[in-house]
């Protein structure tokens, strides 16, 4: 079984002044979450259902742990964003364990390849390449990874790294990704107003598709309205994602508004005209100091 103290004899204490410490404490620690994590996955006295998951039934859960991370540390408590560390670092531990019970490769393989990776484009910390600020850091870090990626596929197109952001990303995401990488090598607008007009193009083709089109054919076209959306939001330096995230707190928040307002009738049995009235009270209430209407 990988142990922690086998792998990190590179490791210098006098890096940091806490860092006997972390040795001490953190790789014991680790060691642990090691040891019961391949207990686990044993034959032997393990548990049913954790000998029964794959890397690709665990998907779901690496996503889950993953977006309830972030949900914790926009909550900013501390308790809440250090076990939900925990439950994705679970996640890591346990695919390498599977990983490793498949012959393929072990939580030292994962290790060492995103340690050499951080020594590798950081030259400026562990080479002699200088630098000015973080956005040299930036252009760097991305000239280093295209690099890599160059050699590994032995081509310069753009297109594999565009279709891996679209397998890899959530929708969103992706389309910013795919958005500001395809920007970033000429394929752009030369003006704002050429991202405004394609927008209006793509309203009216999915507003026709509506009307006349197939289900696939309306998918698509509203597909190419939110890539649209998407490419203004990076024009105004906006991310979409966060925004989308506060449009959904403040339905909710509002929705909750209504909920309480109505004093336990149900939505159904109260008219539209009401309904509508609470929400625009939610909309007055919930708005803070600068924020404005969300136009909802």
């Amino acid at each position: 079984m990988f142990t922690l103290e086998d792998d990190v004899a590179w490791f210098s204490p006098v890096s940091h002044p806490s860092s006997e410490t972390f040795n001490a404490a953190t790789l014991q620690s680790l060691q642990r979450l090691i040891e019961v994590v391949a207990q686990l996955r044993s034959p032997e006295g393990g548990c049913p259902w954790d000998l029964q998951q794959t890397a690709e039934t665990l998907i779901p859960y690496v996503l889950e742990e993953a977006y309830e991370v972030v949900d914790a540390i926009r909550q900013g408590n501390p308790e809440a964003i250090a076990d939900e560390l925990g439950d994705l670092l679970l996640q890591v531990v346990l695919q390498a364990q599977i990983a490793q019970d498949e012959g393929q490769f072990d939580l030292a393989t994962v290790a060492d390849g995103i340690t050499e990776k951080l020594i590798r484009r950081h030259p400026h910390v562990f080479g002699n390449v200088q630098v000015e600020n973080a956005d040299e850091v930036h252009r760097n870090w991305e000239q280093i990874k295209a690099q890599e990626e160059q050699s590994r596929t032995e081509t310069a197109s753009l297109a594999p790294r565009l279709h891996r952001y679209a397998r890899s990303l959530p929708p969103l995401t992706a389309a910013m990704k795919i958005s500001r990488k395809a920007a970033a090598v000429g394929f752009e607008w030369d003006c704002i107003e050429g991202v405004w007009d394609k927008f209006h193009e793509e309203l009216g083709e999915f507003e026709q598709a509506l009307r006349q089109e197939t289900k696939a054919e309306q998918q698509a076209e509203l597909g190419d309205l939110l890539f649209t959306i998407v490419n203004l939001a990076r024009w105004y330096d906006l991310d979409p994602e966060a925004a989308l995230q506060g449009t959904n707190q403040r339905f909710i928040q509002r929705f909750s508004y209504v909920e309480q307002a109505l004093g336990g009738r149900s939505l159904t049995n109260s008219s539209l005209e009401e309904l509508e009235r609470i929400w625009q009270e939610a909309k007055r209430q919930s708005i803070q100091p600068g924020e404005g209407s969300a136009g909802e």
